[in-house]
């Protein structure tokens, strides 16, 4: 009677709202004898501190977890993340306080490719540009600004995970000529060769991003390696707004010295509408939707909640 009174106690405790349903979690939870609260904190701190006093496991998507909130984590056994990444979470503290951190790496995987390849594929046939001459009445099958064929070109991948291989496979058919890959953790297959990011930056025409936010990571693509980029260049980044200097982008843009760019994501979202970056026709951009489908935010769901459950039953994270 005390085990199943102490069940009944189990407490699983999501700090952002935002899905249609979440049957799922209730679901999962409930098997495993732990009530599923949605207490959403809205990135506001104190609200996350009160938030998490009690529960045993804590769900998080964007709101950040800082010191500060894992510290109100009296009995919280894991963090996990809706999501791949965890570059909003303090892990330090974490680790201090023996609390798992979780992810979900492998969920989301066709839908971010499939928009890197659309990023791509926007800025190389300035699809921005066109789209906005006819919606204005104006019809002209004349060059409006130079287009470049892939055929024969190089890709260069910044990080070689689930993603950039399967943004690689579905831009197999467009025939490039090289494939440039930096990832030092990575085992690289038949028909790419290893490359330095600044050998990427130098000889690339698409150069598509997929590494993790860290410390060393900030600013990967800064002013110095802009200007190492060929005029030709497009810069695709789907992984983490913080990887790119948007400044440094932004004159490099406006300047001419590189196409294009295609963003999903922003050092700092949502971004400053104001900023000038969005008055340049050179550059598409969409807000953090990349992870998206029906299927994928199901499968996000289900695999979190699956992820809670394994710790609940004493078990440790498969992730993190």
């Amino acid at each position: 009677m005390q085990a199943q009174a102490a069940a009944a106690t189990l407490r699983v405790v999501a700090l952002d709202d935002g899905y249609a349903a979440y049957d799922q979690e209730e679901a999962l939870m409930a098997e495993a004898g732990a009530r599923f609260e949605l207490r959403p904190c809205r990135r506001d701190t104190a609200a996350a501190a009160q938030s998490v006093r009690g529960a045993d496991i804590v769900l998080v998507r964007e709101s950040p977890v800082p010191r500060e909130v894992i510290a109100a984590m009296d009995r919280c056994r894991a963090i996990i993340r809706y999501g791949i990444g965890v570059d909003n979470i303090d892990m330090a503290a974490a680790r201090e306080r023996r609390i798992a951190v979780a992810n979900v790496p492998d969920y989301g995987i066709d839908e971010v490719s499939s928009q890197a390849v659309a990023l791509a594929l926007a800025v190389v046939r300035r699809i921005q540009l066109h789209d906005a001459e006819v919606r204005s009445g104006r019809w002209s099958t004349g060059v409006l600004k130079p287009m470049y064929r892939l055929r024969g070109r190089t890709l260069g991948l910044v990080g070689y995970g689930r993603i950039a291989r399967m943004t690689q496979e579905k831009l197999a058919g467009f025939g490039f000529g090289r494939i440039l890959v930096n990832d030092p953790h990575a085992q690289l297959p038949p028909g790419t060769e290893a490359a330095s990011v600044d050998e990427i930056c130098r000889e690339a025409d698409l150069i598509s991003l997929h590494a993790p936010m860290k410390p060393e990571t900030r600013h990967l693509i800064d002013e110095r390696r802009l200007a190492l980029m060929r005029p030709t260049a497009i810069l695709v980044n789907t992984a983490r707004g913080g990887l790119v200097d948007i400044e440094a982008l932004y004159r490099a843009l406006a300047s001419g010295r590189i196409l294009g760019a295609g963003l999903d994501v922003f050092e700092h979202e949502p971004p400053d509408p104001k900023h000038p970056l969005f008055a340049l026709d050179n550059v598409v951009v969409t807000n953090h939707i990349g992870w998206y489908s029906e299927e994928a935010m199901r499968e996000l769901q289900l695999k979190t909640a699956q992820e809670a459950v394994r710790v609940l039953r004493g078990e440790p994270p498969s992730t993190g």
